[in-house]
């Protein structure tokens, strides 16, 4: 009677899947379609094949916005700050979980609290002290923050912590290696999967992030995707296929992205799983 019932489970998870991948790609599938229509097709209905306007969609977009220019600001922006909070994030992460120091549970639960500020909270503090540094209308302050990334803290530490043994780092340290050496050569790529993981998500956040370089930046060739197709939309809100366009073209680095980190992704998700 058990055999009996595996099969029909297993049709139901089968069943269950298909039905969520089709939720989750009909929408990115009908903004390609929408992208490739004119705003009279779209506004007729849903097309399931694409149209013959992507060209003309492409010629709006070049004649209002320089969205290139912005794919290469936010280029300029998400690379650089992927790489600080990969780095300093795993190396906080380190220092919480292999070193031992006074008021070191304090300081982490400190961190971990800096995540349940809202981020827009303290955009107006933040503000005036960029003015202040005189670092409006550049890309520092867009960059600089990543450097103090808990989230990715938290999910390296507890990486660690699993993964990495005592008595590897004690072995390096017999050897007489520094302890800056051993977070190079031996934490970082065995802390990798945990690493990419949380840079995937670091980079999906700062490739999509609107609110700050609209606030940050005032110079029109500064700002980033977000931003400029949000002034597509803003200027020229009748141009529906045009800003499709421009969403699809801003959503192509996150999927190149996260194939690329997908079994990193798979990795760092499921560390400790299996041990017993």
């Amino acid at each position: 009677m058990i055999s009996k019932k595996k099969p029909a489970m297993t049709v139901v998870m089968y069943a269950f899947l298909i039905i969520l991948f089709v939720i989750s790609i009909v929408p990115f599938y009908m903004m390609i379609i929408n992208s490739t229509r004119s705003n009279v097709e779209i506004s007729q209905g849903v097309y399931l094949l694409p149209g013959d306007q992507l060209k003309a969609n492409y010629d709006i977009i070049l004649k209002k916005v320089n969205i290139w220019r912005g794919f290469i600001s936010s280029i300029m922006i998400a690379l650089p700050a992927v790489a600080l909070s990969a780095f300093f994030s795993a190396l906080t992460a380190y220092g919480f979980a292999k070193f031992h120091f006074r008021f070191k549970e304090v300081l982490f639960w400190l961190v971990l609290g800096t995540m349940m500020i809202p981020q827009q909270l303290g955009l107006i503090g933040y503000y005036d002290l960029c003015v202040k540094l005189n670092l409006i209308d550049t890309y520092t302050p867009l960059i600089l923050p990543n450097i103090a990334n808990a989230s990715m803290v938290f999910f390296i530490r507890s990486y660690i912590e699993s993964s990495i043994p005592d008595s590897l780092i004690e072995a390096g340290l017999i050897d007489g290696a520094g302890e800056f050496f051993i977070f190079r050569r031996l934490i970082l790529p065995l802390a990798m999967p945990a690493i990419a993981t949380m840079s995937m998500f670091t980079f999906i956040y700062k490739w999509n992030d609107l609110i700050n370089p609209l606030v940050l930046l005032n110079s029109s060739e500064k700002f980033t995707l977000p931003v400029v197709i949000s002034n597509i939309r803003g200027l020229y809100e009748t141009n529906f296929g045009a800003i499709y366009l421009g969403v699809t073209i801003s959503v192509v680095p996150i999927i190149i992205v996260v194939v690329i980190f997908s079994k990193s992704l798979i990795k760092g998700l499921v560390v400790g799983a299996v041990k017993g």
